[in-house]
């Protein structure tokens, strides 16, 4: 298992997020695998564009359809009702003549039913001044049937007002309307028609249009997904071209950003972000071209101007040597000021070396790549810096087999200079310096060095890991992340020691 900082750390690390595992090895793995707030944010991720519009439209189709069916299904049914009520009275200005007419005390309540007009299902119950009730109804062939005291008593309670009142009746004959008529001699006669037939039909309506307005939907969603995505063609452009963009390197170098976004119509609220996209890309390739022209001219400059002042420095170091090496007597201040102007040139020396150095690397020359043994490096490197600082401990450890990688021998060797040369400088007299040379081979590199006879040629095959330790003060946490950015240093107001 690889950790962090290690060489195939990043590539085992892009090949499982690749595979979707979790990462391992990092101070954070366990905790962001399980957190909440990353599982909403995945769910979140998941609701595009797209899918956001379409639900949207689905959503308001649904609800119109609600509000339709259910103002539909209304309306039906009163009107039903209302067609029952009107029925109903008509059944009532029928059966009240005929009740006054024959008293019903000598007869059967056949006498409110067995009336010309009277429909199948038609219910009536006779309440007498006591309380006492009797009803009946017509059966579907039109024989008049007596029912049950119990059913005669539920219609006994329906209100005496002269208005049609729903009744739920006992039995097989479910719901109906009626209405309670006062005689003269203060009995009741109630009469009811049944609303099977209005219920029956609401829900038919109500199932149909709920069967309509879901194929509806389905329709709609599917035509709208084909509608939303070829209306959303041109931001997936956009998007395209914004990542082509963002993996160009932009940092340095001539930018040529010559993508841009099809624009159909600019009138559009689409093409007008496509106009303006493509207007942002300009603007932006301009400033990086005029910002490429500006650090070469700078660049030109400062090698130019490192070029020229290397002659006139080794002059100063050449003309105070030779005062220095003058035969006569010399008073003690001139001969320590001719001393500080021969070591200063050659601290200016070197830092216009170093200034003509950045200026040529920034011009992109290319690096000369041979086959170097590292161990030499390592091994030279660390015997300068001894010499350079006596008062440190240095110690190296490299392999016994040669080490070689394809490489440019001087910058290498300037590389590990550098390390070294800041190991020793803001470190304490006394500290610790270790320089460990350590071989890396990958799966295919060591599978190879399992049938090879050499051990160079392993070592070629995979990398090679130079590690510079040392027991001193470390690094401020603020100036690890600008700690490789150009002339970065730990503390400002210390100045550097020479040597």
């Amino acid at each position: 298992m690889t950790r962090p900082g290690d060489p195939g750390y990043a590539a085992e690390a892009r090949s499982r997020a690749a595979a979707g595992e979790a990462p391992t090895g990092g101070p954070d793995a366990s905790g962001a695998a399980g957190a909440p707030g990353a599982a909403i944010a995945s769910g979140r991720r998941r609701w595009t564009l797209e899918r956001r519009l379409v639900a949207a439209m689905a959503a308001l189709l649904a609800a119109v359809s609600i509000v339709v069916g259910v103002v539909s299904v209304t309306v039906f049914h009163g009107s039903s009702l209302q067609a029952v009520d009107a029925e109903l009275h008509t059944s009532v200005e029928r059966a009240v003549p005929r009740v006054q007419a024959v008293p019903l005390p000598g007869g059967t309540i056949g006498i409110a039913l067995n009336i010309p007009g009277q429909g199948a299902g038609t219910v009536a119950a006779y309440v007498f001044a006591d309380g006492t009730a009797q009803a009946g109804y017509i059966a579907e062939r039109g024989a008049v049937l007596t029912l049950d005291q119990q059913v005669a008593d539920e219609l006994a309670r329906v209100p005496v007002d002269g208005q049609p009142h729903d009744v739920d009746l006992d039995g097989a004959l479910g719901a109906y309307r009626a209405i309670a008529t006062q005689m003269p001699d203060d009995a009741t006669i109630v009469l009811a028609l049944p609303l099977a037939e209005v219920n029956s039909e609401t829900g038919q309506l109500a199932l149909t249009i709920a069967l309509v307005a879901i194929a509806g939907l389905l329709f709609a969603i599917a035509f709208g997904s084909v509608i939303v995505r070829r209306a959303l063609v041109p931001l997936a452009r956009m998007t395209d071209t914004a990542l082509a963009v963002s993996e160009r390197p932009l940092d340095r170098g001539d930018v040529d950003l010559d993508e841009r976004v099809p624009v159909d119509d600019p009138r559009t609220e689409v093409g007008r972000l496509g106009t303006a996209f493509n207007r942002m890309l300009g603007h932006v390739a301009s400033s990086l071209s005029a910002r490429e022209q500006s650090e070469r001219k700078v660049r030109r400059f400062v090698a130019d101007a490192s070029h020229e002042l290397r002659t006139p420095l080794a002059s100063i170091r050449g003309y105070a040597e030779l005062t220095r090496l003058h035969g006569g007597e010399l008073p003690h201040d001139v001969t320590h000021a001719i001393s500080r102007i021969e070591s200063e040139s050659l601290r200016m020396t070197e830092l216009v070396e170093d200034l003509l150095l950045l200026a040529r690397l920034d011009e992109g020359r290319e690096l000369v790549h041979s086959r170097i043994d590292v161990r030499t490096i390592v091994v030279d490197a660390v015997g300068d810096a001894q010499v350079a600082g006596p008062d440190h401990e240095w110690s190296v450890e490299v392999p016994d087999a040669p080490v070689e990688v394809a490489g440019d021998d001087a910058r290498l060797r300037q590389v590990l200079t550098n390390l070294l040369a800041n190991a020793r400088v803001h470190t304490p007299d006394g500290t610790a310096v270790h320089v460990a040379v350590e071989p890396r081979r990958g799966p295919i590199a060591a599978a190879r060095a399992a049938s090879s006879t050499t051990g160079s040629a392993a070592a070629a095959a995979g990398t090679v890991r130079i590690t510079v330790v040392d027991d001193g003060p470390g690094i401020d946490d603020g100036v690890r992340e600008r700690l490789f950015e150009r002339f970065a240093r730990g503390d400002a107001s210390r100045s550097r020691r020479a040597g």
